[in-house]
This record gives C-alpha cells, sequence and structure tokens, in this order.
C-alpha cells in the first residue's frame, strides 16, 4: 500500500456550509477511483461528545457499532462512503482536553508546564494519525468556521503536520461561500478573499478552493479569487447549489477536484468505478410516484435532529421506486384535534426515537390510530416504547400502563424500567444501551421474513429496556416479540399480526441504511406505506 495520504477540509465565512458532505462526497470518489479511504471530524466544542446536547442545539447524535455518541456528519461519511467509523473517527475539544487533563494528573508530562502548544496540539496530531499506514487516505474535517477561538489549536496542529510530511503527501481544502448580490445578481468574492487570507496568517496556504454558491461559478470569477488566494485557476473549484445531496460527488467530479487531487498527491486512477453512484442518483430524480409518510415525534421542527432516519426513509422510497414525502406532526399537537384529519392523507406513521415524557401522550394516540385504522405503523426505539404502552392500555386492559421514563407518579404496570433497574444489566454510558447488539428472531416472525437471517446486528442508544414480566401479557393478548437480545434476555422487536404493517424495534436500524445498501426494514416499510396508498388514494 502507498504511503498514507492526508486531505485536510477547513471553512470559512460561515458555518454550516456541509463540509461534512463535503469530506463524504470527496471520499466517495477517491474510493471509486481504487483507494481506501477513512474520514476523522474534529469539533471544537468542549464537550466532551454530543451525546448530552439538545438536537435543536446539535442535530442527531449518530452511534458507532463500538457505541460512539458522535456528530451527524459521521453519518455522511458512512453513507456515502464504505467506510464504517468508530469513537477514533470523532474527537472535540472536550475529548481532547480531558485526555490531557488525565495525563497531567498522572504525571505523564513529568512537571512540565502544559499548554496548547505543544501539549494539546500534539494530542490532536496523535489521533489523527494514529490511523496512518491502514488506508491510503485520511479526510480530516476540522468543524467549525476559521477565525474562531475554539478552532485553533485544531488549525494549528494540521498546519504542524502540513509541514511535517511531504508536500505531495497533504492537501488542504478549504470550503467557502461566494454570495449572491439578490439586488443585481452579481456574484461577490471578497467574503472568501478575506477567509483565505485567515488561513494563511495562522500559516496555512489551501490548495484547493471549494467555492460554495447558488449557481456555477463564472471563470472570471474563478481567475479572480485565484490571483487573490495564490491559486492556480484550476484549483478553484465550482460547488453550486444542488437538488438532492446525493448529486455532490457528481458534480466535484465534473468539476474535476478527484483527478486534481490524484495530480496533486503523484498518484494514478487506479479504476472509475461510479456508475453505481450515477445510477442511484439518476433513480432517484426520476421517481415518479409518491407516498406520504407521517413523523410524529417532538424534534420535527428541526430536520437535522432525525438525519439518519430521514436519509433511510429515502434508500427505502428508491428501492420502491417512490419519492417518499415527509409529513412532520408535533406530537403535542395531537391531544385535541381530529386525528382522521390529520392523518387522511398519510400513507404510513413512524415514530422515531426521543428522550423524555413530551409529546409521548399524543404519540400514543397515533400509534393507535396507526393500530385501528390498519395504516402501516414503524416504531423506532421510544417508538416501540409507545406501541406496546399503548397496546397493554387498550388492549390488554392496563390501563396505568406506562414507562417509567415518562410516568410522573409511581404506577404498578412499569412496562418499560432504566437499564440499571434490571436484573445483571451493567450501566453503559450515561446508563444507556450504545452500539452494537445482536438479536435473534424467531422463526415464522414477520420480522425474519423481511431480514431473511435468523440473528442480526443493530446499532442501540437508548436508557429504558421492556420489563420481563410483561413479555407474557403482551403475547396472551395478540402482539408477538418477535426479536430478542439472547445475551441479556431483552426484548428487541414486536409485530402484530393480522395487521398490514406494525413493528417497533429497539435499536435505530436508520444507522446502517446506505444509498446502495438500504436497509430492509425502511424497504418494507415503503412498499408497506406504498400498498396502502394504492388501496387508499388520496383525498
Amino acid at each position: 500500500m502507498n504511503r498514507t495520504k492526508y486531505i485536510f477540509i477547513t471553512g470559512g465565512v460561515l458555518s454550516s456550509l456541509g463540509k461534512g458532505i463535503a469530506a463524504a462526497s470527496i471520499g466517495n470518489i477517491l474510493e471509486s477511483y481504487g483507494y481506501s479511504i477513512t474520514i476523522i471530524k474534529l469539533d471544537p466544542y468542549l464537550n466532551v461528545d454530543p451525546g448530552t446536547m439538545s438536537p435543536f442545539q446539535h442535530g442527531e447524535v449518530f452511534v458507532t457499532d463500538d457505541g460512539a455518541e458522535t456528530d451527524l456528519d459521521l453519518g455522511h461519511y458512512e453513507r456515502f462512503t464504505t467506510t464504517r467509523t468508530s469513537q477514533k473517527n470523532n474527537w472535540t475539544a472536550g475529548r481532547i482536553y480531558d485526555t490531557v487533563i488525565q495525563k497531567e494528573r498522572r504525571g505523564d508530562y513529568l512537571g512540565k508546564t502544559v499548554q496548547v502548544i505543544p501539549h494539546v496540539t500534539d494530542e490532536i496530531k496523535g489521533v489523527i494519525r494514529e490511523m496512518e499506514g491502514k488506508y491510503e487516505f485520511i479526510l480530516v474535517e476540522i468543524g467549525g468556521t476559521v477565525g474562531d477561538i475554539e478552532s485553533l489549536p485544531f488549525l494549528e496542529a494540521i498546519r504542524q503536520i502540513g509541514l511535517e510530511l511531504p508536500q505531495e503527501d497533504r492537501i488542504f481544502i478549504h470550503l467557502t461561500l461566494v454570495p449572491t448580490m439578490k439586488t443585481t445578481g452579481e456574484l461577490k468574492s471578497k467574503p472568501t478573499q478575506h477567509s483565505v487570507k485567515e488561513l494563511r496568517e495562522i500559516g496555512i496556504q489551501p490548495d484547493i478552493l471549494l467555492c460554495r454558491a447558488e449557481t456555477a461559478i463564472p471563470d472570471d470569477i474563478k481567475r479572480k479569487l485565484a490571483l487573490f488566494t495564490n491559486l492556480r485557476f484550476e484549483d478553484i473549484v465550482s460547488a453550486k447549489d444542488v437538488s438532492n445531496i446525493y448529486e455532490i460527488p457528481l458534480l466535484y467530479k465534473q468539476e474535476g477536484l478527484g483527478v486534481s487531487i490524484l495530480r496533486k498527491m503523484r498518484l494514478e486512477q487506479r479504476k472509475d468505478d461510479f456508475e453505481k453512484w450515477e445510477n442511484w442518483v439518476s433513480r432517484r430524480a426520476n421517481l415518479k410516484s409518491e407516498v406520504v409518510v407521517g413523523i410524529v415525534g417532538k424534534y420535527v421542527k428541526l430536520g437535522d435532529s432525525y438525519k439518519s432516519l430521514f436519509e433511510a426513509l429515502c434508500h427505502g422510497g428508491v428501492e420502491n421506486d417512490v419519492k417518499v414525502v415527509l409529513e412532520s406532526v408535533e406530537s403535542e399537537n395531537l391531544l385535541d384535534c381530529n386525528l382522521a384529519e390529520i392523518f387522511k392523507n398519510i400513507d404510513a406513521i413512524l415514530v422515531p426515537g426521543g428522550f423524555g415524557q413530551r409529546g409521548f401522550e399524543g404519540m400514543i394516540l397515533a400509534a393507535e390510530y396507526a393500530r385501528l385504522n390498519k395504516i402501516p405503523y414503524f416504531g423506532i426505539c421510544l417508538g416501540m416504547q409507545v406501541a406496546t404502552v399503548e397496546y397493554l392500555r387498550n388492549v390488554a386492559g392496563l390501563k396505568d400502563a406506562n414507562s417509567m421514563e415518562i410516568a410522573e407518579k409511581e404506577v404498578e404496570n412499569k412496562i418499560f424500567l432504566k437499564l440499571k433497574e434490571l436484573v445483571n444489566i451493567e450501566e453503559m454510558g450515561h446508563n444507556m444501551r450504545l452500539g452494537q447488539f445482536s438479536c435473534s428472531l424467531k422463526k415464522g416472525t414477520f420480522c425474519r421474513e423481511i431480514y431473511q437471517a435468523d440473528e442480526i446486528f443493530e446499532r442501540h442508544r437508548h436508557r429504558y429496556e421492556f420489563n420481563p414480566p410483561f413479555e407474557s401479557v403482551l403475547e396472551e393478548n395478540g402482539m408477538v416479540i418477535s426479536g430478542k437480545n439472547v445475551e441479556r434476555n431483552l426484548v428487541e422487536m414486536i409485530e402484530l399480526p393480522g395487521h398490514p404493517w406494525f413493528l417497533g424495534c429497539q435499536f435505530h436500524p436508520e444507522f446502517k441504511s446506505r444509498p446502495l445498501q438500504p436497509h430492509p426494514l425502511f424497504v418494507s416499510f415503503i412498499k408497506a406505506a406504498k400498498e396502502h396508498a394504492a388501496r387508499a388514494p388520496h383525498l
């Protein structure tokens, strides 16, 4: 294998330009050329990880196989490439400083004064280079915006790595915004010029500029940018807005970004295995029919809160040749309204994960409506709690059935208990079950038919588990426990026979869905939504 090459991706002008998707798209192109890659996200905030942050602050928490609670950009990395991320792929300033302070307390620095340079920057350099030799390319995305004080230690660390490596072994790519003046329609290059100036002042000269804009960057603006940023014309790459994120690798490839990277790093293009991705993007763009899925949750106002979920539904839609239209339903608003009116044009209902009691009773009403009206229902994590509590209340007659996460007072029928309250269940990171666990599927069940497997492995992120004494009550009243974690005797999946599609799972299947490998549960769910739409056309 060739020496490991590094690509450092920074952002300027403003945040949320799409550095994560840019990094994932570059990785996608390099893999299509025959190279192995991994991607690291360095976040400048002081939280040790995003696990305790509100979805409104940070979007979804993406969970890896080894149980890391990470930035949502790692979801982009996994959906756009074949890489599988882990704890080593996401580091925050908080985690870096925590490691440095632990070393200082142990005396590892031998009495030295511990400083940002070299001790913090050395720690950052260490986590970046830890995977050296295992991949041909390591892409490193620096969170935040150039000019933010929080990002300085990370930028200093990659500046030092840039000096330590041969020039052909590292590239700095800077993503900026080229805004359009609405009154004149003129593209303005000055913000990008200033952003590159700030980057150069701390010792980093970008090798390639990715210029985000509403339209393609014309040649005269590219020449101007090249002149004022000390770059060649061909190193200014137009990153115009596209209709969906999966088109971005195609755009970058058309702009010659992949070829430019290989040329700068003195590498050859081994192959061009891009056809499957191109075909999938084309198929997605030409979907003629659609289904409407109602997402009944508490964070629906912010799309990034359910980023992986929405993408998994899209993957399932493409596999069924339908466009999935998402209808956001605030669960709190369902208590005093006409459910038939709310759901009249919805082909399927999905209740996603979440924490806390807010909106829970509205979700109960949605699950009951789906069960009684034969609408496909998919309950994920909290959504499985909702489905089982509703069933035990309204079918088994346990009127006070509830989860201890939700109940405001002590109830007799505790259907879901906190991990530490269950026998032989150890505490796992913030008292949660995190990461990949096995699930054995019961013979003859719908779940087993969907997966075509006896045992599956899925990723978890939850704090409460189904209470074992109520398993028999549930099954005696007609619901089937179709999947269990045998090692810990934990309920993983439930389903309702006789219903067109009614299923709940304790895990988060959306974390493992990919465009070219859609998750079987989402494929089956959207198929059921499509069949429901055929039976009950929209009004």
